[in-house]
C-alpha cells in the first residue's frame, strides 16, 4: 500500500510516499522548516503545504513530537503550549479539506518502522527505540507489540533538569560538545533505563544515528545497542505503517 508519512519534529516536517510493505520511499523526502513558534494553526498550514506538495488525496500517518491519546495532544513538548488538548487528526482534516489523518507519537511511530521491517524485526521481550533529536523520544515495544506514550526524555537527571535537555542531539549542538563527550551523556541516559526496565535492545534513531558507529564505542551499557536501519526516515516509514493497519480496521 502508498501512504503519505509525515514526521513533524521540532525544527523540521519531513515528508515522503512510503510503500509500506518494505518501507522503500516511492517519492523524494521533502522538508519544510517547523513554523517559530510552532502554533497549531501554523503547524496546520504547514501540513496542508505538505499534501498539496505531494497532491494526495489518501490516508496520511503522521508521528506527533509529544504525547497523543485517542488523537488528543495531552503535552506540547519542544511545541507551542496552545497544542495541549488539541485534537490533531481533526485540527489537519479540517485544513487539508477532509484528508483522513492517523496521528500518534514521533518515537512510537519510529518504533513501528523498526519493529516491523528494521532492527528490532523479530526481537522477543523488550525493546526500547530512542530517537534523538530536538528532544529525546522512546517507543517500548513488548514481544512487538507497541506500549504507547513511554516519555523516558521526561525524566530528571541527577542534576535536576530534563534529561533531554542533557542528552538530546539539540545539547550536542547547543553545547558544541564532541562526539564521546555527548555520547557520555546518552550512555548515563541508557543506563539509568536499563536499571529501570532492563530491555533486550536499544535502537538509535533521529538524524544522528547515521553517525552511530563514530560513537557507540563511547556507549557502555550492558545491553545490545543498535542504529536504527531506517535512520531518520524511520519516522515517516512508521507513519505510513500505522495509517495503512489503521485505515484498514
Amino acid at each position: 500500500m502508498k501512504v503519505l508519512g509525515i514526521d513533524i519534529g521540532g525544527s523540521g516536517i519531513k515528508a515522503a510516499i512510503v510503500n509500506t510493505k518494505n518501507g522503500e520511499l516511492l517519492s523524494e523526502r521533502h522538508r519544510i522548516n517547523t513554523p517559530q513558534p510552532a502554533e497549531p494553526k501554523a503547524v496546520a498550514k504547514v501540513i496542508k503545504e505538505m499534501v498539496k506538495h505531494f497532491d494526495w488525496k489518501g490516508p496520511v500517518g503522521c508521528c506527533f513530537p509529544t504525547i497523543i491519546v485517542d488523537d488528543q495532544c495531552m503535552h506540547h513538548g519542544n511545541l507551542s503550549k496552545d497544542w495541549v488538548g488539541v485534537k490533531v487528526d481533526k485540527l489537519f482534516k479540517k485544513e487539508c479539506d477532509g484528508v483522513k489523518f492517523y496521528v500518534s507519537n514521533d518515537a512510537d511511530l519510529a518504533g513501528v518502522a523498526e519493529i516491523n521491517l528494521g532492527a528490532g524485526k523479530n526481537v522477543k521481550g523488550k525493546v526500547f527505540v530512542i530517537t534523538l533529536g530536538t528532544g529525546i523520544g522512546s517507543g517500548l515495544f513488548y514481544d512487538g507489540k507497541l506500549i504507547p506514550n513511554v516519555e523516558l526524555g521526561r525524566i530528571y537527571h541527577t542534576n535536576g533538569e530534563i534529561i533531554e535537555k542533557f542528552a538530546a542531539d539539540s545539547a550536542r549542538k547547543r553545547e558544541d560538545l564532541s562526539l564521546k563527550d555527548w555520547a557520555k551523556r546518552v550512555d548515563i541516559f541508557l543506563n539509568h533505563v536499563k536499571t529501570l526496565h532492563t530491555p533486550k535492545l536499544f535502537i538509535i534513531g533521529g538524524g544522528i544515528s547515521k553517525k552511530f558507529d563514530k560513537f557507540k564505542e563511547y556507549l557502555t551499557v550492558d545491553v545490545p545497542v543498535e542504529a536504527a536501519k531506517f535512520g531518520n526516515n524511520a519516522g515517516i516509514i512508521g507513519a505510513a505503517i500505522y495509517a495503512s493497519k489503521k485505515s484498514k480496521k
